[in-house]
């Protein structure tokens, strides 16, 4: 197969391993700087250009997209998509898991475990905004924060009002989400790879610190779920229709409650924890899954 890793650097872990993989199997692959295509855009006639050639023949797209450039890059996962390119991970798809608020609309729809979440555009409304989440201590959120940035606990009422305001006061848009005190600091990562979760780790906030993330300081360690945590991981994963993600959980008194679904979920924390070769699983799914004929997303929303 002749596959294509939409990534901005070749020399990150992810990106790299995914090319090893690729090799290994007996694939061609190439790693393109998305933010250098051009689109043509015309009537059945859709093109894109990369470095003066017209990408041509490719059998399948890997999307590594950051939060930063998610509009141009699911511009050119979609154009992939229009010329009949099987991509893992689908525009459409893509864009349902980085809009934080749309991803737990549809996650609640399907019934899937999630912290009581409110969100509000007045500030008059801040009353009944912390009555929705029963109350401090409470989580409040930037819905366009990545790696922990942007994530606030207000152990009080009135930390919450101040922090809420502060952040209505610069036009950002929050939520707000009730606090699972006895996940102490610590969140789930499951790695789905079509309808398994192929590996899981445990990531450990530093003392103190009840954000979780390897980027802050964070520890990993290989973790073996339960029925119901895979379960879960791989329903998060279907309704936003991701055929790899990253579910990210936290272990509360009413079973497991989603936190976020990660469309390109890095492979160095995974790996290095659990010692599952997992961009080698991405591949033996692209094998299987990228056929002419495979049913498309049909996900209205």
């Amino acid at each position: 197969m002749k596959i294509t890793i939409l990534s901005r650097n070749p020399e990150l872990y992810s990106t790299m391993r995914l090319v090893e993989a690729a090799k290994q199997r007996g694939h061609e692959v190439i790693v393109i700087d998305f933010l250098r295509c051009i689109l043509s855009i015309a009537s059945n006639e859709p093109v894109i250009r990369w470095r003066g050639k017209e990408l041509t023949e490719v059998d399948a797209v890997i999307p590594r997209i950051g939060v930063s450039h998610t509009f141009y890059g699911t511009a050119v996962v979609r154009q992939f998509e229009m010329m009949g390119t099987y991509a893992v991970n689908r525009s459409q798809a893509i864009s349902r898991a980085r809009d934080k608020l749309r991803c737990l609309q549809l996650l609640s729809r399907k019934g899937i475990g999630l912290p009581v979440t409110g969100f509000a555009h007045n500030t008059k409304d801040i009353e009944g905004l912390l009555e929705i989440t029963g109350g401090a201590p409470l989580v409040v959120k930037l819905l366009e924060g990545t790696q922990g940035i942007g994530v606030v606990l207000c152990e009080t009422k009135n930390a919450a009002e101040s922090v809420i305001e502060a952040f209505r006061g610069l036009d950002a848009n929050i939520i707000v989400q009730q606090f699972i005190k006895e996940a102490g600091g610590a969140d789930l990562r499951a790695f789905v790879v079509g309808d398994k979760v192929v590996g899981a780790m445990k990531r450990q906030g530093k003392p103190g610190e009840f954000r979780s993330n390897l980027h802050r300081g964070g520890t990993a360690e290989k973790v073996k779920l339960s029925p119901q945590e895979r379960k879960t991981a791989t329903q998060a994963a279907k309704a936003l229709g991701l055929r790899v993600a990253g579910v990210d959980m936290l272990r509360s008194d009413h079973g497991p409650v989603v936190m976020e679904v990660n469309s390109s979920p890095g492979l160095e924390g995974i790996e290095a924890a659990t010692g599952v070769d997992v961009a080698g699983k991405i591949i033996e799914f692209i094998e299987k899954d990228a056929k002419p004929g495979m049913p498309r997303d049909s996900i209205n929303v």
